[in-house]
């Protein structure tokens, strides 16, 4: 539900003026939270495009469950559609 400490990290060493940041995660179920939002923050000199979230693996009892079958094809088929509509492919 928030920006991973190393991500924070990176954007308060690094200045990303003028720079196109295109943010993305996947969560175990609880969306991207305040995640885009603080990259936004972090980078106000920077143009950012819309971000792209999905629910991936999740672990329960010690056993990553990934990506797989009908899911897999699915994320594939929305991140086609999302790089589209931030104009990075036709």
């Amino acid at each position: 539900m928030q920006l991973p400490p190393p991500m924070k990290s990176f954007l308060n060493e690094y200045d990303l003026s003028g720079k196109v940041i295109i943010p993305f995660n996947t969560h175990a179920g609880y969306g991207v939270g305040s995640g885009f939002r603080t990259i936004e923050e972090l980078c106000p000199n920077s143009t950012l495009l819309g971000g792209y979230s999905t629910k991936g693996g999740v672990e329960r009892d010690g056993i990553l469950f990934v990506m797989e079958g009908e899911k897999e094809k699915q994320v594939q088929e929305d991140v086609k559609e999302w790089l589209r509509e931030i104009a990075l492919v036709k």
